[in-house]
This record gives structure tokens, C-alpha cells and sequence, in this order.
């Protein structure tokens, strides 16, 4: 009985154990942790060391140099428009012709007076010769000399009044005929033909205006700051002061993305406007091809010294912080550091870098969404090429 007892509690003893051990089977073994993701790989290059020049850049307005008001100088009926609106015309050509015949006729009655005018002169002439003789001859009185010597006065009065005439009808005659007094290009005509058109003073006819179209003038604001930067370079010796010699200037218009056209500044106004703090100065540009028309806005720029070697890097390289710009550059240890800048003008499609960055130091150019100050990275150097290389022509002819 008690070896039966015994039997019985070894065979449970043995149970258990078998299973423990197939539970313990059933839970797998405690698995290592995955390894760390490799850093990221970054793009760097080193700045573009490159010899440039600083600009000042402006907002121009372009105006001709010569701007003419065509109007009518006598009354009367418009006879012929003898252009074709917005062409090109030179000093002299006919341009509008009022009818002349009322003119004509006025001025065939003045010659006629003035002819006889002359005749007049002529006869006080002779009489005043006779009185002359006759007194020499005491026929007549020293009174009737005197009369006759002021008839002959009077008539020559006469004469001259009646010459005015003629010049004046000869000068009206003349006005019917409205030619362009300068070379340019002609707006559209006014007045069609067959109105009646006024020459009262200042309410005269406008018929058109012409406006010189090469060279071209392009007027622009300096502010006062900018101003006192030029006094201090030119008393260095970097630039001249646009007095003595003329500063040269480079204009842009519409969406140009080059500053093609080349001038110089001819005018510096002698005050500075203090209601806007600006002085007031002028350009002027050849304009061969017609390109720059009077009136239209451009951007135009001058030199603000003296040349230097700069660095350059991608404008998609800076990033902003508040007020800040800043680059991302990657340490000897192989981490992200910024560095604030202070930037500059665009040259050739790259960013001048004033001050913050190094000649050897490693900019970042991608992945910018993702690296963080400190992080590790695996840097691939690049070099930088300039947006004219890139797409095969200079984005500046100011810096082939």
C-alpha cells in the first residue's frame, strides 16, 4: 500500500516536469535588437572663390531725353495727317498740313499793301526832293519843308508796318505746313482730318506728341545712407564721384534676367529731397535697337566699390533662422554645425557670402529638411559650378 502511494507520487512528480519543460518550449528566446540605421550621406561642396564686384541696385524710371507737345500755331481745318501713328520720324518731315489758302490769301493782300506802302515812300520821296529844292530857292515856306519831310516819314512808317505784315502772313502760311522739329518717334494724330483745329494761346489744338527715342534717359533715387557710403569711397580713391567723370551704370527692364544695357550717370541732383531722405540722379543709354522705351520701369545698378575675391555658394544653401541666415557646414568629426552669414548679391546664379564662412569649410547643399545641428552624416564632396557653366552661358555678362 505505501509502495503503491510512492509509485503514484513519483509518476506526478515526473508529469510536472515534463510539463514545465514543454511550456518552457513554447516561448521562443529573447531576440538581439536590430542595428542602428548607417547616417545620413549629405552633399558638400567648398565656397566658390571668385574675384566680383558689389552693386547698389535701383528702381529706374526711364524718360526720353527730348519730349515735344505738337500743336496747331494757326486756326483752321485740318487738310492732311501725313504720318502713320507711332512711326519713327526725322527733323523736318511734314507731319500734319492745315489749310493754307486762307493763309495765302492773307498774305498776297499784306505783299500788295506793302507794295503800295513802297509806292508811297517813293512819292513823299520825290516831294520832299522838290520842297527841298524849292525852299534852297525860298519858293516855299520853311513850314511846308517840314510837312512834306514828315509825310515822307509817315510813308516810310507805313512801309515798315506793311513789311511786318507780309512777314507775319509769311510766318502764318508758313505754320499750316507742321513738320517735327526733332527725330523720334510720333505718338498717334490727335486730330483726324477735316476738324477744325485752334491755335488760341495756350488752349491750342494738340495734334500729337514725339518723344526722342535713342539715347534714353533713366532717372532714379539714391537713399541718403547709400549717398554717404559713395562720399567715403570716393574720398579712398575706390570710386569717382560721377562730377568729374562719369560713373558707368547698367539697366535691366521687364524680365530680363541680365543687366544688358550699358549708360552712364550724367546728373546728381545738388540737395537731397528731405521729405524722402533719396538724392535724385539720371542715366543715360544708348538705345539702338529700341528696346528701352520712355516711361517704362528697370532695374539699374553701380558698382558700390572697388573689386575683391568673394565666396560664393548655392542660394538654396542658406537657410533662415528668425533674422538670421545661416549654412550648414559638416566638422572634422564628421557632425552638422551652422554658421550665421551674411550675404550678399547674386553672381552667375550663387550667393555672395560676405562674412560667417571660411574658404575650406564643407556647405551642406541637400537633404537640408532632415539634418539637425550635432547629427552625424557622411559627406560627398562636390564641387560648385557656377550657373553659366551649367547651362552652357553666362547668367551675367558683368562676370563672364
Amino acid at each position: 500500500m505505501v509502495n503503491d502511494l510512492l509509485a503514484r507520487k513519483r509518476t506526478l512528480r515526473y508529469a510536472g516536469g515534463f510539463l514545465l519543460l514543454a511550456l518552457c518550449g513554447c516561448h521562443p528566446a529573447a531576440q538581439p535588437p536590430p542595428p542602428a540605421a548607417p547616417p545620413p550621406q549629405v552633399t558638400v561642396s567648398r565656397p566658390l572663390a571668385k574675384e566680383i564686384v558689389d552693386y547698389d541696385e535701383f528702381t529706374a524710371r526711364l524718360g526720353a531725353v527730348n519730349s515735344v507737345e505738337i500743336r496747331a500755331r494757326v486756326s483752321g481745318y485740318l487738310q492732311k495727317v501725313n504720318f502713320k501713328d507711332g512711326a519713327e520720324v526725322k527733323r523736318g518731315d511734314l507731319l500734319f498740313v492745315i489749310d493754307p489758302r486762307p493763309y495765302q490769301a492773307e498774305l498776297d493782300s499784306a505783299q500788295a499793301a506793302l507794295e503800295r506802302a513802297n509806292t508811297q515812300v517813293d512819292l513823299a520821296t520825290n516831294d520832299n526832293k522838290r520842297a527841298l529844292e524849292l525852299f534852297q530857292s525860298k519858293a516855299i515856306s520853311a513850314e511846308e519843308l517840314d510837312t512834306r519831310s514828315k509825310n515822307l516819314a509817315v510813308a516810310a512808317s507805313a512801309a515798315k508796318i506793311a513789311e511786318a505784315a507780309v512777314e507775319t502772313a509769311k510766318l502764318n502760311l508758313d505754320y499750316t505746313n507742321i513738320a517735327a522739329p526733332i527725330d523720334g518717334r510720333v505718338s498717334r494724330a490727335m486730330v483726324t482730318e477735316g476738324n477744325l483745329v485752334n491755335a488760341s494761346g495756350n488752349e491750342s489744338t494738340l495734334l500729337t506728341t514725339l518723344v526722342s527715342v535713342d539715347p534714353v534717359y533713366a532717372y532714379f533715387d539714391v537713399d541718403e545712407a547709400t549717398v554717404v557710403k559713395y562720399q567715403n569711397l570716393e574720398k579712398q580713391g575706390v570710386r569717382q564721384d560721377g562730377l568729374r567723370d562719369p560713373i558707368a551704370c547698367e539697366l535691366a527692364i521687364g524680365n530680363e534676367p541680365a543687366f544688358t544695357h550699358r549708360g552712364a550717370v550724367d546728373f546728381v541732383d545738388n540737395q537731397i529731397d528731405s521729405q524722402t531722405g533719396t538724392l535724385s540722379a539720371r542715366g543715360v543709354f544708348p538705345n539702338p535697337d529700341r528696346m528701352l522705351i520712355p516711361g517704362e520701369f528697370g532695374r539699374l545698378r553701380m558698382s558700390g566699390g572697388g573689386p575683391y575675391t568673394g565666396l560664393l555658394v548655392p542660394d538654396y544653401a542658406i537657410g533662415s533662422d528668425q533674422d538670421k541666415k545661416i549654412v550648414y557646414v559638416v566638422e572634422a568629426d564628421k557632425t552638422i554645425q551652422p554658421k550665421q552669414v551674411v550675404i550678399g548679391q547674386l553672381v552667375d546664379g550663387l550667393r555672395v557670402i560676405r562674412s560667417g564662412l571660411k574658404a575650406d569649410d564643407l556647405v551642406v547643399l541637400d537633404r537640408l529638411q532632415i539634418i539637425r545641428p550635432g547629427m552625424t552624416v557622411v559627406a560627398k564632396e562636390e564641387p560648385i559650378k557656377p550657373a553659366a557653366e551649367i547651362s552652357g552661358a553666362s547668367a551675367d555678362p558683368a562676370h563672364p
